[in-house]
């Protein structure tokens, strides 16, 4: 062998050595079948991958399990249509118009990523609910549908009348069946539980739970501990257990049909649980929502756990990435989330990418019951354990007024227990925390307190923090041309409520109309000029601000 050859050799031998020494992306021969998994109004810590023993969970665990759990996944916004907007378009809530509120006429402008798939190979569809509640047309007017083709044909007997009689597993089925060309597909499982109403007493009496099984150390401290709220919270449980069973009845027939394995499986939920102080609002537990993904074929590694901050609008951009649609060819405006797949590729657990260190929350209008039907605008910033909050318009009431029923607070056990503590001065804070007025700036070491109960931003100590992460905020929302941040956020306000029934509501249900909710209880409603310790209260802290000056 002459000295060319030789040298040449010895360089191509040591370039196979080097190649096999590096981190490798295991290959993937086809694009992945795209299994995404949602829950209606779930907190993170309510499955038991995150450590809950009063819910049972398999199926959710499995997929933790087999593949990867992530410790930090927020919506940028914890209601149900902006909260999934978001998911569709990899854009945060200010920047989609209409979409940024509840109940919205969905701009014809934005593509969600499940018709871009549709039009690049993809089977798509979903079963049970998709975007919602809201309206979507296209520019001829015609119906359109976000999620491209429902599957809603097959139906049970439920077994409490709170639970849906959608028998999802049969049209993930009747879905997979269609599917004549073979074509990869996206299916989109939207389990209308555990959403209100439950049937009261439900989890005790068709779930086999009991009372003992909730110490009170696990009830939030903002909400009494007393057997009521227990009983809704094992109604609760037994709701999320029901979507887990038929998550798993998925899981097998994905098995039978030997699709499992290249099937990127997402399991989730579109922003916290129905209850007093979270769903609605943007603390802890109102944004940080479960998630865990399988994908034999494609994610690295088994059982790790992910710290790093990531956001419902990274989810479009890596389905799009998966399937090989590029962002340019996809149709879609411009996407503002990050694709997850430096974490699926990786094989670490812990902190995979430094630089997802935050992610950005807020919200608009939701339910009405305000004069005017104006929301309750919020932004902000969740980084490093810390969450600092900024209430654009802090002489409202947060979740909708006391006289119209609080409206962005859904009916139930917990909430009648809330409101009645208004009542007496020892239980008073009770409903301060879920329903009182809020100030101005809002920072919590969510570390420390998930609870989100000790504001920090009072706290001369913090002063500096809060005001970087103010200054932080504001720049990426200018940055991201939000509306509120550039001095136009009553835009939001003026676009309409679609649900004709709920329009100015307001003003009718003052005017003596007979207007009603599903999930608003006759008790809900409240005249706070005829409460005493309401006043009382009220004065005493009028008191307390005049004295601090």
């Amino acid at each position: 062998m002459n000295r060319i050859n030789f040298l040449s050799f010895s360089v191509l031998g040591l370039f196979f050595i080097s190649c096999q020494n590096q981190p490798q992306k295991e290959e993937v021969v086809d694009r992945p079948n795209i299994l995404f998994a949602i829950m209606d109004d779930v907190t993170y810590l309510h499955m038991g991958a995150y450590g809950c023993d009063w819910v049972n969970t398999p199926n959710f665990d499995r997929i933790a399990k087999e593949g990867i759990l992530f410790m930090n996944a927020y919506t940028p916004n914890a209601k149900c249509a902006p909260s999934r907007a978001n998911i569709l378009t990899g854009r945060n809530s200010w920047q989609l118009e209409e979409a940024a509120n509840h109940w919205p006429q969905f701009p014809v402008k934005f593509k969600s990523f499940a018709e871009s798939l549709d039009e690049n190979g993809y089977h798509v569809g979903y079963t049970g609910k998709g975007w919602a509640p809201g309206k979507a047309a296209n520019e001829d007017g015609s119906p359109r549908d976000l999620l491209v083709n429902k599957y809603g044909e097959f139906t049970l007997d439920p077994p409490t009348t709170g639970i849906a009689n959608t028998d999802y597993a049969e049209n993930f089925k009747a879905f997979l069946s269609d599917n004549s060309t073979d074509d990869p597909f996206f299916f989109w499982f939207g389990s209308w539980e555990p959403h209100r109403g439950y049937e009261y007493g439900s989890g005790i009496r068709v779930g086999e739970k009991s009372l003992e099984q909730i110490a009170n150390d696990q009830v939030f401290e903002f909400w009494p501990k007393v057997d009521s709220v227990k009983t809704d919270l094992l109604d609760y449980a037994y709701e999320i257990e029901y979507f887990d069973l038929q998550l798993g009845k998925m899981l097998d027939h994905l098995d039978s049909i030997g699709e499992l394995e290249n099937t990127l499986i997402v399991v989730t939920a579109d922003n916290g649980m129905p209850f007093p102080r979270v769903k609605g609002q943007e603390y802890e537990y109102s944004n940080h929502l479960p998630l865990a993904m399988r994908w034999p074929k494609g994610i690295s590694g088994e059982n790790r756990k992910v710290e790093d901050y990531v956001s419902f609008i990274d989810f479009a951009p890596t389905f799009l990435e998966l399937a090989e649609v590029k962002e340019a060819d996809s149709g879609m405006d411009s996407i503002t989330g990050l694709s997850l797949t430096d974490i699926l590729f990786s094989k670490n657990s812990g902190v995979i990418n430094s630089s997802r260190d935050q992610v950005l929350i807020g919200k608009e209008r939701h339910d009405v019951g305000r004069p005017n039907d104006q929301g309750y605008p919020i932004r902000g910033l969740v980084k490093n354990g810390m969450l600092y909050l900024y209430n654009f318009e802090p002489e409202r009431w947060p979740a909708g007024n006391p006289e119209t029923g609080y409206l962005n607070t859904d009916g139930g056990a917990t909430k009648t227990v809330v409101l009645n503590s208004i009542y007496k001065p020892e239980t008073f804070q009770f409903w301060e925390w879920s329903f009182g007025k809020r100030p101005q700036e809002e920072l919590y070491n969510i570390a420390e307190d998930p609870n989100c109960l000790v504001n920090l931003a009072e706290d001369n100590s913090f002063e500096v923090l809060k005001n970087e992460m103010k200054t932080e905020l504001l720049e990426k929302l200018k940055a991201q041309g939000d509306p509120r941040a550039l001095g136009n956020g009553d835009i939001f306000d003026r676009y309409p409520y679609v649900d004709p029934k709920s329009v100015d509501f307001y003003n009718r249900y003052l005017k003596g109309e007979e207007v009603s909710f599903g999930w608003v209880n006759a008790s809900d409603f409240q005249d706070l000029s005829k409460v005493p310790t309401y006043q009382q209260m009220l004065k005493e802290k009028r008191n307390q601000d005049i004295e601090k000056k």
